[in-house]
């Protein structure tokens, strides 16, 4: 929330003593479109194929689908949170509703790092160099101390994310009230030591600052521990900047399909108008020339540099069977169809259509890590060795967060509350 739509909520709110009250909102929770059964269903195939795949002696391919998912829905929930900190630290009115979704990906930071810590039990199928001689980066490329660097990042990371929504919440809690059990908790903590407006202002905007800074770093630090480093004698200095400008990518494509589903079917208390997609579509369309900008300042430097060692990377997962077509479906899902579809301004303001769009972007992103992280572990594949398996770990993992979305919006149900005259 920017400064204006902070002094705003706290009108009125203030009696003659000058303490702030709050309200206390009504006592049962709106019911919420992510319905927990579901969400429950394709977590246990998700979890029931993987479990079913390391009991049956393919453990291998179990957590190479498991990295690749984790990989996504990872990047998804700390690219999503940004929206929220970009749009605080511009003072971005418009988005006000679309930052209170953005928030609401925090809730599956503390399973992002516990799936995080489940892949040291997959270390010896994960790390191809584990054991061997690295020629001299022995000292960066050894396990423990590459699990110890991520996962001091993730919670540098996570911990900055929940302090700034601990702060920008005091503000929505305080103008709208908490039905649910978590907000009627901070509501009584902030009751017996109200906070002063300004400092929670100043502390959100610095926290919103630094998740920035730290998604910069850390996003970075993962692309190059569990992406780039599984072919340890390849390096591109890109790499980690395209990694977070990817997270923010499928990030923002995620609060568009929740904000669309939610529009589409909670219409009577959460409502967006026209303008407000089209604003968010754009940055979503800006993010994805990023991306492919990204992409391509890679791949142009590899490719006129010429060097062995760098082109070989490049060679084997663009112009070798059975890699090369889906690097190019890579390309037309993740930027070529969503770039010619996007240029149409109305289908930005079509819920439904985003849905698709988004969908289809993110989808392409998963293929993508599938690309980036294939070769290394199919070596001598004939086939491509994308298989339902793949795809079921996806499905539970998608009803994880599903589920951790589910649970915050039924903790915090004021924020679906949103009428038309609030988001101008």
């Amino acid at each position: 929330m920017s400064t204006t739509t902070h002094s705003k909520a706290l009108e009125g709110l203030a009696g003659r003593d000058g303490k702030i009250r709050v309200k206390t909102g009504p006592r049962s929770p709106a019911r919420t479109p992510l319905v927990p059964g579901i969400s429950a269903l394709l977590t246990a195939i998700g979890a029931g194929v993987f479990i079913f795949q390391v009991a049956a002696g393919d453990a291998a391919k179990a957590w190479q689908a498991y990295l690749v998912s984790f990989l996504l829905f990872a990047a998804i929930a700390h690219g999503a949170l940004l929206f929220s900190t970009l749009m605080h630290l511009t003072r971005a009115r418009w988005s006000g509703p679309l930052a209170d979704l953005a928030e609401a990906f925090t809730a599956f930071f503390p399973l992002s790092f516990v799936l995080f810590l489940l892949l040291l039990a997959g270390r010896n199928h994960l790390f191809p160099w584990a054991g061997h001689d690295l020629h001299g980066k022995e000292a960066w490329l050894n396990l423990p101390f590459l699990f110890s660097r991520d996962a001091a990042g993730l919670l540098i990371l996570y911990g900055l994310g929940l302090g700034y929504l601990y702060h920008v919440l005091w503000f929505k809690i305080s103008a709208r009230g908490a039905s649910g059990a978590v907000g009627r908790w901070l509501l009584r903590r902030w009751q017996k030591r109200p906070p002063d407006p300004i400092r929670y202002h100043r502390r959100a905007t610095f926290l919103a600052g630094f998740y920035m800074l730290a998604f910069a770093l850390v996003l970075s630090l993962l692309g190059y521990d569990l992406v780039m480093s599984m072919d340890p004698h390849w390096y591109s200095t890109l790499f980690g900047a395209y990694s977070f400008v990817k997270a923010i990518y499928v990030g923002f494509g995620a609060v568009i399909i929740l904000a669309a589903i939610l529009h589409l079917h909670q219409a009577n208390r959460f409502r967006l108008k026209p303008a407000q997609f089209h604003d968010i579509g754009k940055l979503f369309f800006a993010f994805g020339l990023v991306w492919a900008d990204f992409f391509y300042a890679q791949l142009v430097v590899i490719w006129y540099g010429n060097i062995s060692e760098e082109t070989a990377y490049v060679i084997e997962r663009v112009m070798t069977p059975p890699w090369q077509g889906l690097a190019w479906t890579v390309f037309i899902v993740c930027f070529v169809a969503p770039f010619l579809i996007l240029l149409n301004q109305r289908i930005k303001t079509m819920p439904a259509a985003m849905i698709a769009v988004c969908g289809f972007v993110i989808s392409g992103i998963w293929l993508e890590h599938f690309l980036l992280l294939g070769p290394v572990y199919h070596t001598h594949a004939q086939a491509l060795p994308l298989s339902w398996i793949d795809g079921a770990v996806a499905l539970g993992f998608l009803g994880l967060l599903a589920a951790a979305l589910s649970v915050y919006l039924k903790q915090f149900p004021e924020i679906l509350h949103t009428r038309l005259e609030e988001n101008r």
